[in-house]
């Protein structure tokens, strides 16, 4: 079950802070309505499940992964497709939260950077944001069928807008990818996920246009 590697996770990950089962328990539960909510269907808990499944693997990688991880829980805590502002209140909930659990204010802010980092996923000199963006991106350059699941995700997710201005918007982001140098990061997920990223946001752009 999903929701029990998720809680496990989180249990191991914030029992290296605190002992107080009831805070842990509390900001657990939390997390999970948050990211549980109905208008989820893409940036929910599958999400942060794939995403912290990737962590794990790459975690001897990692300068710090207790904080990448942090920063995974969550880089979504507030999610509205209405807003532009979500990464900002989600950095600031991981700031409040995380000094909770007993972090250092320097801990807390180096969450905040990685979770900021995912709302522009320009290049980064730290090597934990880069592989952090990179497990935030991997979605795009997964199978074309699992991609185009992921698209249709996505669309739902802004339902409240017509396809006339949901499509340009998309375009527009795709496109933004697509004239990047490169869309990872990392030397592994640039060989094993640039080609199949380009060719998936192309046939996504080609549908849009049609």
């Amino acid at each position: 079950m999903i929701d029990n590697y998720l809680r496990q996770t989180w249990q191991q990950l914030a029992s290296h802070y605190t002992a107080d089962q009831a805070l842990i328990t509390r900001l657990w539960k939390e997390l999970e309505k948050a990211y549980s909510g109905k208008s989820r269907h893409y940036h929910n808990l599958w999400h942060i499940e794939a995403m912290l499944r990737l962590a794990e693997e790459y975690q001897t990688t990692l300068g710090s992964p207790n904080l990448v991880k942090f920063a995974i829980f969550y880089h979504d805590a507030v999610y509205r497709s209405t807003r532009s502002d979500n990464e900002e209140k989600s950095a600031q909930m991981a700031c409040a939260r995380v000094q909770e659990l007993g972090i250092s204010l320097t801990e807390a802010n180096t969450v905040v950077e990685m979770i900021l980092a995912t709302k522009t996923h320009e290049s980064s000199h730290n090597h934990d944001v880069s592989y952090l963006l990179d497990f935030d991106l991997s979605i795009l350059g997964a199978p074309w069928d699992a991609y185009l699941q992921y698209s249709r995700q996505i669309r739902k997710e802004y339902s409240l807008y017509p396809d006339f201005l949901y499509n340009s918007g998309r375009q527009k982001v795709l496109r933004h990818f697509l004239e990047k140098e490169s869309i990872f990061q990392t030397a592994f997920f640039k060989a094993k996920l640039e080609g199949q990223a380009r060719q998936n946001l192309e046939k996504e752009l080609q549908l849009l246009s049609t």
